[in-house]
């Protein structure tokens, strides 16, 4: 099998074939979720611990009149999950996709009165959605020349919310122009990634991928670790990837990770570890 040019220029020809060589076992995971059969049965008779009301479900159930909000149902435990640790702290929100309004007031709701948000969408008529904790930007989120202007206008963000326009190549852009300015610790999370062979996604798969990156340093003894490798670029400043039906998640680290250590501790050891071990 040869190599494409543009790959081998990126990878080198060895890198390159690894590449190509995840296809098959990305088609059997296809294969495996398309026949997919829970051996649990997924009962739900069993009861569960009552888990509190989530005030970002509340907050959607409430309006009945006013600014439209428009959400997949099963996006508000995903939001809770990720966003919950910036209740009641100074927090800066960007939101690409405005529509009607609504969202930008649940997040003034739900974040408290320390939360600044920062609107972008590509309808003018948006700019009547601002207030005195409300900006908002017009402009096309598939422009690189764009992102460069709101950069400068809003240096600081902690949460990113790409609600726009749904095209892959849009929602790539995006990503590659936000998430590297996005605050320590911050997260970024994209909305609709739908299809099973969405391009986007496909994308992202790749970014979780380069976690696994593997560098490994001087092998021997390394302050009691049995193994330290070196962390990429990415590594050092990505936390996690995060995939749920139809949103991506990223977080990054809250201060910068420079290796990996897989340590020992304990003096008693199985025999075959120890062999492993030498």
């Amino acid at each position: 099998m040869k190599a494409s040019k543009p790959l081998r220029k990126i990878f080198g020809r060895s890198e390159t074939l690894k590449v190509i060589g995840r296809i098959p076992p990305v088609l059997r995971g296809l294969i495996s979720a398309k026949t997919w059969q829970d051996a649990t049965g997924n009962d739900n008779s069993r009861t569960s611990p009552a888990e509190a009301p989530n005030p970002l479900q509340q907050h959607f159930d409430s309006v009945v009149t006013g600014k439209g909000i428009w959400k997949w149902l099963h996006y508000f435990d995903i939001y809770q999950r990720h966003f919950q640790r910036f209740i009641g702290q100074e927090v800066h929100v960007v939101e690409v996709g405005i529509y009607s309004g609504g969202s930008l007031d649940m997040w003034k709701e739900y974040f408290g009165p320390k939360c600044r948000v920062y609107g972008v969408d590509i309808e003018e008529a948006c700019k009547a959605y601002e207030d005195e904790r409300t900006r908002v930007f017009i402009g096309d989120q598939g422009s690189r020349k764009f992102w460069k202007q709101f950069r400068k206008q809003v240096p600081h963000f902690d949460i990113f919310i790409d609600d726009g326009g749904h095209l892959p190549e849009q929602q790539i852009v995006t990503l590659e122009e936000t998430v590297p300015y996005l605050a320590p610790g911050g997260v970024y999370l994209c909305e609709d990634i739908q299809g099973t062979h969405n391009p986007f996604a496909a994308y992202v798969r790749g970014l979780a991928m380069a976690l696994n990156n593997e560098i490994l340093k001087d092998p021997a003894d390394f302050g009691g670790a049995a193994a330290v490798v070196r962390t990429s670029n990415f590594q050092r400043s990505i936390h996690s990837v995060h995939l749920y039906p139809y949103v991506a998640v990223i977080e990054k680290t809250r201060t910068p990770v420079d290796e990996l250590a897989s340590v020992k501790h304990g003096t008693l050891w199985q025999p075959f570890f120890d062999t492993v071990a030498k």
